[in-house]
């Protein structure tokens, strides 16, 4: 953590600085312009900001952003650009102050943020790993920021995080914002890749995509993706013989799939890698390695 005077300890606005302005950076420095927060923002193409609503000229150099931030919001592609941006020749790190924050936008492996704010860390800079949702809507205020970190560093950047996010979520210590967010992901394409099987399924025997959309839009009730979900974080125990009932059921339908699959010539690999697994579906059991503390 970082010692010295900070924004908020001398009770003045913390100053907000965007580097990487594609749909999500670019999204946010219109969101904090329009929130009179007007960033320090700096991406490696010329002319970006031109084109973003309310956003100064981009300065030349990415410790001028250090420089003129309390607050530094890196949306970059991946770990190695991240990287880069901290501690690359004239970077955010070679104008460490007391009291910068450096919060990654980013989606990176666990062990990367680790590295990320350790690198931080000996520059006496506090990171946070601050992974975002909706991206369409990043220029309209519409992200929800996941965001794991000590509790006073994300206090110093909330109002930061507050003028271009819907919904900020402190997930906990870091690392847990951007495991909210790898959780969240395994959601979303696993589904999108499930949706697709069932598409090929329908397809092959030759029903037509907007009658499945019609039917399972019509029919989802009780299988909504997210009604397990529901009841294993209300605490509630699923019965062991309504697990058993529901899983016999499981293993008879998803049998039926593989066995029209196979006979079709279609593979059905989300099926497959299911139809093994559905006792814990429903049990809602998780490995002890895997619940938490």
């Amino acid at each position: 953590m970082t010692t010295g005077t900070t924004a908020s300890d001398s009770g003045t606005a913390p100053r907000a600085g965007v580097v990487g302005l594609g749909m999500i950076g670019g999204g946010v420095a219109v969101s904090l312009a329009r929130r009179g927060r007007i960033p320090t923002v700096y991406d490696v193409r010329p002319g970006i900001s031109d084109s973003l609503e309310g956003v100064p000229e981009q300065v030349p150099t990415l410790a001028e952003v250090a420089r003129g931030s309390d607050v530094v919001l890196v949306a970059v592609l991946d770990a190695d650009q991240a990287r880069a941006v901290l501690t690359g020749e004239d970077g955010l790190l070679s104008a460490a102050h007391p009291g910068l924050v450096v919060a990654l936008l980013s989606t990176v492996a666990l062990e990367e943020v680790r590295e990320l704010a350790a690198l931080c860390a000996a520059a006496g800079v506090d990171f946070l790993d601050a992974g975002v949702t909706g991206g369409t809507a990043a220029a309209q205020n519409g992200l929800t920021v996941l965001v794991g970190g000590p509790d006073d560093v994300v206090e110093r950047a909330r109002p930061v995080l507050d003028d271009f996010a819907k919904r900020v979520v402190h997930c906990g210590e870091l690392g847990t914002g951007m495991t909210m967010k790898l959780a969240r992901n395994a959601l979303t394409y696993s589904v999108w890749a499930a949706v697709r099987e069932s598409a090929l399924i329908a397809t092959a025997g030759g029903i037509s995509l907007p009658r499945l959309l019609e039917v399972v839009s019509d029919t989802d009730g009780g299988a909504a993706p997210l009604t397990l979900l529901q009841v294993h974080a209300a605490g509630i125990t699923v019965p062991e013989e309504r697990v058993a009932s529901a899983d016999l059921l499981a293993q008879k339908d998803l049998a039926a799939v593989q066995e029209f699959a196979a006979s079709a010539g279609i593979e059905v690999p989300i099926v497959d890698a299911a139809r093994p697994h559905m006792r814990a579906v429903y049990s809602g059991e998780l490995p002890s390695a895997a619940r938490p503390a």
